[in-house]
């Protein structure tokens, strides 16, 4: 599809020549070679499209050359006669004759909004009066004159001063750049810039043309006529604020505002255009009849050059207005006009490009009128218009043949307000376009453009084969459908832009080849035999350079399936490492981590089309799930690229916290013997049972026990309370191998296991085991729970019995040993009820848990009576007696026990009351102990005894008596001695500290010796007692 509907016929059988076009609103003026103006009501989606509304005749003696509107005064500018003159609407009175501007030849208007300070527009004296800045319409005309430009202005709807200043040639062609440049076309060949701020021009330089024409030795007569049917103007029109066409002979070169080349390439044409106009951003430019090939593709020219060597028969013999993008500088349609099926009425017209205004976006008009004069009045003139399809078709027509880069051109040049989807339109395109980069082998422009927009990872994934893709690879054909583009485009695919550029470089060259080898005839037309001699320059000049290229792209493509994939997997890995820190941080905003990723559906669960259905928006915009896909697939493109060209890299992946779907490379991994890897992974999924039959099956091929063993329960003494039953599963077979390296897995300090459950299971593996392990709780995590005492003390007992009744007696005194130990050490259990426990036999036991009880006697009896141990009978009484306490007579009861017996089958037991007496007897009450001895003891058999009892309290009683006594006794003479102390005072005594007589006064005695003194003078004669000296 073209960018512009075939030409619509706005006026037919206009009898006069139009010379001039304007539309204005919804009026449509069209100005005549008679001088008159045709004023018509102008409706583009009407089916009368325009209607006669007003007609000036007369308005100027010659043709009206040229129109234009100036809105600030709101007047119709006409040129004629060498002069422009202002007609304001909609009366045309008075009319004002720019007469500065005599021998005009040209003009160009262009309106501008300026922000402008106050104070520059006040001067300094009003500057603090108002804040801000000020937008002002400004409006300037220039005119081309013969060796002058004349310039107007209006700012605000108010005249300015006119400026002018002195060209060295005469502009027949002037258009704005900006507000302040202007460029001039002084010929077909000579352009210049103008600064309107600088009155300063600047030639523009252009290189040489590579090929002549006819047309640039017909530029001798370029001034002697201007109207229908002579030399065309020379060729310039404005592309951008920065940029415009000039067209020199057959080729036309964008410059700047420096007056060079912005773009190294040129637009070619097959032969010098007549005419040249713009519409953003097409190029519109009439070619004579015979010059332009058929079109194969009913729309789209072949690529330039082509036409060159393109027989006669295939040329169109009518007048064709052609159609180039300016993005692109090709072809994009060609109009052979005017539009009719007749080759022959045709062929006698010639059509003329009116646009209706400089501004870019205007319509372009066609004015055609037959050659033949007859005809002419006959018939009149015909005024078509071409409009332009829909912004949002073209770019459709674009993407359809898979013309990506010139879609996003266009797309850049548009305004969102004349594509309100533009964002979304970008973003589709630019990620199509990334799809065809991606396939000619451009993988980093690729990843960057996947980078930008966001994309749904899976796409991106799917474009690589299915050793890293997995079940998200898609067929190459399938490519662009994935992304949106159009379905059973695959021929097309291939032709993407850069492809496209290729194959017509290629099939330039071809065809320049061709062309070389014929030579021209003698009868060839000298026009012909020019352009055959340029051509011949130019491919000489070039077709080295592009033959070259074709040749490198050839070489490239015989290496091109191994590096290419190489470089592909390396542009991935910058994809996934730029994804995954940015997946990760957005998963972290919402309280998500890679540790819990064992908590989600794993991708495999999730089919390929709802992963293909994720949306292409920022990270912060998707939801948690949607997020948690994004970060599975990452992570296992990322996992399977490295187990593809890097397995050194997987196990640092591995031991990290990931989101690799397992199910996607375990096989590879085993395949490859990567089990450390794999069992990383298991472990990080929390597929602990697939990890440790793993080990178990590894561990088959060792002959070491360490070895064999030592990974499974190092696995196994990291697993959590959540995973116990895992635990116990797994441990079994290590029970089976080694009992004792297998307990270890039950002494991690890494993670608690449930105590109670896991003395459970060890006890029915093996009761010792079990005691072991309540052992090392008790000993290595100071548990202090009674169950865990009772549960400890109940395993020794039954171990013992079960020990006894195999006849096992070494095995029984051992564990009875430690049970006598442990209830005799610990106070963490119930006596009462572990004493419950016990048989009869266990005599000592018994006793330790009576004495735990406070049943000393009965303890003390079968140490006595049933074991006869009278040492551990005495050392339980060392051990409990207390001197404050209820078993302060504990060794009484022992003596009593001895020589009182309640057993009747008991010994003679004096031997050791009296044994026990010789070493307590300061334990044992005398009175009682005596009492308790038999009559026929004798003496002699206590003497330690008596002589320790009756000596010791009488030496303590007599010592205090005498010390008492002897303290009264010297409490009672100190008492008399101060007692019998006097102090006579006599009329003669006399004050040692005065030396006055102390008579009646009141006096004070001293101490030691008894001085007498006044009273006042007391404290003086004080001070000299305590210092000698001064006695």
């Amino acid at each position: 599809m073209a960018p512009f509907y075939p030409p619509n016929t706005v006026l037919s059988g206009f009898k006069e020549r139009p010379e001039a076009l304007l539309v204005q609103g919804d009026k449509l003026y069209v100005g005549t070679a008679t001088g008159s103006l045709f004023i018509y009501e102008y409706n583009e989606l009407s089916e009368n499209r325009s209607t006669l509304v007003d007609t000036k005749k007369g308005l100027s003696r010659r043709p009206i050359d040229q129109l234009g509107y100036i809105k600030d005064v709101n007047s119709l500018l006409s040129l004629s006669e060498s002069i422009p003159t202002l007609y304001p609407l909609p009366s045309f009175t008075p009319p004002t004759p720019l007469t500065r501007a005599k021998g005009a030849l040209t003009f160009a208007i262009h309106s501008s909004v300026n922000i402008i300070d106050p104070s520059d527009a006040q001067g300094g004296a009003n500057a603090g009066s108002r804040a801000g800045t000020v937008p002002t319409m400004m409006t300037q005309l220039v005119v081309g004159c013969r060796r002058k430009v004349v310039i107007y202005a209006w700012k605000d709807g108010e005249a300015q001063e006119i400026r002018e200043n002195i060209l060295p040639h005469s502009p027949r062609v002037v258009v704005f750049l900006d507000s302040d440049n202007v460029c001039f076309a002084y010929s077909s060949t000579e352009y210049a810039l103008f600064c309107i701020s600088k009155l300063t021009t600047l030639d523009v330089t252009t290189p040489i043309p590579a090929s002549i024409s006819m047309g640039a030795f017909s530029g001798l007569s370029g001034y002697m006529t201007l109207g229908l049917g002579a030399k065309a103007k020379p060729g310039l029109v404005r592309l951008s604020d920065t940029e415009a066409l000039i067209v020199k002979d057959n080729q036309g070169f964008i410059i700047g505002t420096d007056g060079r080349q912005t773009k190294p390439v040129t637009i070619d044409w097959p032969s010098p255009p007549d005419e040249v106009a713009f519409v953003n951003p097409y190029i519109f430019s009439i070619l004579p009849p015979g010059t332009v090939p058929v079109p194969e593709n009913g729309g789209t020219s072949l690529p330039s050059g082509s036409a060159l060597a393109a027989p006669q028969s295939s040329l169109i013999p009518s007048p064709v207005v052609q159609v180039i993008s300016s993005l692109t500088t090709q072809s994009v349609q060609t109009l052979p006009f005017p539009p009719t099926s007749s080759v022959s009425s045709a062929a006698i017209c010639t059509i003329r490009l009116l646009t209706s205004s400089p501004a870019a976006k205007a319509p372009i008009f066609l004015v055609a009128t037959p050659s033949d004069r007859t005809v002419a009045t006959s018939e009149g003139s015909s005024i078509w218009q071409i409009r332009m399809r829909s912004w949002g078709d073209q770019i459709d027509e674009l993407v359809q043949r898979c013309l990506y880069a010139d879609a996003l051109s266009l797309l850049d040049t548009l305004d969102k307000a004349l594509l309100p989807d533009k964002d979304q339109r970008r973003t589709h395109i630019r990620a199509l376009h990334a799809v065809s980069q991606f396939r000619l082998g451009k993988f980093d422009d690729a990843i960057n453009s996947f980078i930008e927009l966001d994309l749904n990872p899976a796409k991106v994934v799917a474009l690589y084969p299915e050793r890293i893709a997995g079940r998200l690879s898609v067929p190459p054909d399938d490519w662009i459908p994935l992304f949106g583009g159009p379905a059973n485009q695959q021929l097309l695919t291939s032709k993407n832009d850069d492809a496209m550029s290729i194959r017509s470089q290629n099939e330039g060259n071809e065809s320049k080849e061709k062309l070389l080898e014929s030579s021209p005839s003698p009868a060839t037309p000298v026009r012909a035999a020019v352009r055959r001699g340029t051509a011949l320059v130019a491919l000489l000049s070039s077709s080295k350079d592009k033959d070259d290229d074709a040749v490198s792209i050839s070489g490239k493509k015989k290496v091109k399936h191994v590096d290419d994939f190489s470089r592909s997997v390396d542009s991935l890995w910058r994809y996934l490492t730029d994804r995954r820190p940015k997946v990760a941080g957005a998963l972290a905003a919402v309280h998500i981590a890679p540790a819990q990723s064992h908590q989600w559906p794993f991708l495999s669960e999730t089919s390929t089309e709802e992963l293909f259905a994720l949306p292409n928006i920022p990270l912060p915009l998707l939801t948690p799930a949607q997020l948690v896909r994004f970060a599975q697939i990452v992570d296992t493109a990322l996992f399977k690229s490295y187990l593809v060209t890097q397995p050194a890299l997987l196990g640092a992946l591995c031991r990290l916290a990931n989101w690799c779907e397992v199910s996607e490379v375990e096989e590879e991994l085993r395949a490859r013997e990567k089990f450390a890897e794999l069992i990383y992974l298991y472990n990080g999924k929390k597929m602990h049972a697939k990890a440790l039959n793993l080990l178990q099956q590894l561990s088959e091929k060792e002959t070491d026990m360490r070895d064999k063993l030592d990974p499974s329960i190092s696995y196994l003494r990291k697993l959590g309370p959540e995973y116990i039953n895992q635990v116990f599963e797994s441990s079994r077979w290590i029970f089976e191998e080694d009992r004792h390296m297998a307990f270890e897995i039950f002494t991690s300090d890494d993670v608690e296991l449930p105590r109670t459950q896991v003395t459970d299971y060890l006890e029915k593996i093996d009761p010792a085991i079990s005691t072991r392990y309540i052992e090392y709780l008790i000993d290595e995590k100071g548990e202090e729970s009674p169950a865990f005492h009772e549960r400890l003390a109940e395993l020794y007992l039954n171990m013992t019995l079960s020990a006894r009744k195999r006849g096992e007696e070494a095995k029984a005194f051992e564990v009875y040993s430690k049970l006598l130990h442990f209830i005799d050490t610990t106070d963490h259990y119930r006596p009462d009820r572990l004493y419950g426990l016990l048989s009869e036999n266990l005599y000592e036991a018994r006793a330790v848990l009576l004495g735990r009880m406070g049943r000393h006697e009965h303890a003390l009896e079968l140490y006595v009576y049933k074991l006869k141990n009278y040492a551990k009978a005495e050392e339980y009484c060392k051990r409990i007696y207390n001197t404050n306490g209820v078993s302060r007579s504990i060794f009484l009861t022992l003596l009593r026990l001895y020589l009182r017996p309640t057993d009747k089958a008991a010994p003679n037991l004096l031997q050791p009351a009296l044994e026990l007496i010789s070493r307590h007897s300061p334990r044992l009450d005398s009175v009682e102990t005596l009492q308790l001895l038999p009559p026929l003891v004798t003496a002699h058999d206590v003497r330690p005894f008596l002589q320790e009892a009756l000596r010791a309290p009488i030496f303590d009683s007599h010592v205090i008596r005498d010390i008492h006594k002897a303290r009264n006794e010297q409490v009672a003479r100190k008492l008399m001695l101060l007692e019998s102390r006097r102090v006579r005072v006599t009329d003669s005594r006399i004050c040692p500290q005065c030396h006055k007589r102390l008579g009646s006064s009141v006096i004070a005695v001293h101490a030691p010796r008894g001085e007498v003194t006044h009273y006042q003078c007391r404290d003086a004669f004080a001070r000299r007692l305590l210092d000698p000296t001064k006695i």
